[in-house]
């Protein structure tokens, strides 16, 4: 499999799924500002939407959308127990979970990195932030992970927009159980493994 990626992006959640569950692939960086291929390949021609991620399968599918890839990862590592079985009501706590971190967080962060934007509405985009990362932490009091002891590819995503925090300058430091759960799956090997190769830490 190929997993089409920009260091540091919302692609960081598959990256650190596939290295979890132990999968084969190759990581080809796609970054967002010159959509340029290592081998001068425009993105485009491959995801014409030009963003990531894009997982590319051994038959030449394509799968776009992080949440739908990030499932597929799982279920082709069963053993790894990274997404409850499908058909599950713990599978759609899962998904529900993936869709917060989509709708209420992921794209909650947009207008803190587009260009331009006023700081009235970074303002507004942080106050909006900070009150569902505030209910997150009372929603993680007592628990390892979104859905109990068992790390699942919804914690990779959620790791992964918590780590923009510090980029838009996002004060996170009042939610002592997220920094909590945030240094628990830093410290994952299959997170380091990503982070590492992203150039995202030594």
């Amino acid at each position: 499999m190929k997993l089409y990626y920009s260091a540091g992006a919302c692609s960081l959640s598959p990256h650190i799924a596939l290295e979890e569950a132990g999968l084969a692939y190759e990581a080809i960086p796609a970054p967002t500002k010159t959509h340029k291929l290592p081998d001068g390949t425009d993105y485009y021609t491959i995801n014409p939407l030009g963003y990531v991620p894009l997982l590319e399968l051994d038959d030449g599918t394509r799968l776009r959308e992080g949440p739908a890839i990030v499932q597929y990862i799982a279920d082709q590592a069963p053993a790894r127990n990274l997404a409850p079985a499908n058909g599950t009501l713990a599978r759609y706590q899962m998904q529900s979970w993936l869709t917060f971190v989509g709708m209420e967080l992921h794209s909650k962060f947009g207008p803190l990195f587009t260009p331009g934007t006023s700081d009235e509405a970074k303002a507004a985009a942080k106050t909006r932030l900070s009150g569902r990362l505030q209910w997150l932490d009372g929603e993680l009091a007592g628990k390892q992970y979104l859905m109990g002891d068992q790390f699942t590819v919804a914690d990779g995503y959620l790791f992964t927009v918590t780590n923009w925090a510090g980029a838009v300058g996002l004060d996170i430091s009042g939610f002592p159980n997220l920094l909590a759960y945030r240094a628990r799956v830093g410290a994952r090997p299959g997170v380091i493994a990503a982070m590492k190769a992203e150039g995202l830490i030594k």
